[in-house]
C-alpha cells in the first residue's frame, strides 16, 4: 500500500488552474477559513514574483489542494506589516470537502515546510488562521506550530503561529 507521502506532489499553479482554483475558492469550507479574501486568480496566476510560490497539490496527479508560500518581508501588499527578513508565510487548503480528514493536509504542510526550509536563510514559517477556525488551529498545533499572538488583519481576528527551523530540523 502506498503512503500519502509517496503520492502527493506539488507543482506550480498556472493559468490553466483558473477554473479549478476559482471553484475551490467557492467551497463552503474554504470560504469559512478565509471569508473576505479575493485571490484575483485571473491576474495572480499570470504573475510569478520572486517572493511567492503558488502550488497545486496533487494526489496521484489529481489536484486536491493549494499552497501559497510568500516572503512576507518582500510581498507587495505588506499584509504582514513590518517583519524581519528570512521568514516565510503559508496559506494552505484542501479543495474539496471529501478530501478533508485523510491526512493530505498534513503531508501538504510537510512538503511546504521542507520547501521553505530548503532555503538555508529561512528561520521561521508563519501562518494566520482565523481565531474562529478551531479545526485549522488544532491542525497547525499537531504539526508543531507554536502560538505567537492574536492579530487583526483587516476585519478578521487571526491567531499567529510559527514553526521555527530548529523545530523542523529536530522533526526531519
Amino acid at each position: 500500500m502506498k503512503s500519502v507521502h509517496d503520492i502527493i506532489t506539488l507543482r506550480q499553479a498556472t493559468i490553466q488552474d483558473l477554473d479549478l482554483l476559482s471553484y475551490w475558492d467557492e467551497q463552503p469550507h474554504v470560504i469559512a477559513s478565509d471569508p473576505d479574501d479575493d485571490w484575483d486568480w485571473d491576474v495572480e496566476l499570470r504573475r510569478y514574483p520572486s517572493w511567492r510560490e503558488q502550488l497545486v497539490a496533487e494526489l496521484e496527479r489529481r489536484p486536491i489542494g493549494f499552497i501559497q508560500i510568500i516572503d512576507p518581508a518582500l510581498e507587495d501588499t505588506h499584509y504582514w506589516g513590518k517583519v524581519p527578513p528570512n521568514l516565510r508565510a503559508i496559506d494552505i487548503w484542501i479543495g474539496l470537502e471529501q478530501d478533508l480528514g485523510k491526512g493530505y493536509g498534513t503531508q501538504m504542510m510537510c512538503l511546504a515546510l521542507d520547501r521553505c526550509f530548503a532555503t538555508l536563510e529561512v528561520t521561521s514559517v508563519w501562518i494566520d488562521p482565523l481565531a474562529t477556525n478551531i479545526k485549522a488551529i488544532r491542525f497547525y498545533e499537531r504539526i508543531g506550530f507554536k502560538f505567537v499572538e492574536p492579530r487583526r488583519f483587516g476585519m478578521q481576528d487571526c491567531m499567529i503561529y510559527r514553526f521555527d527551523r530548529e523545530d523542523w530540523e529536530q522533526n526531519k
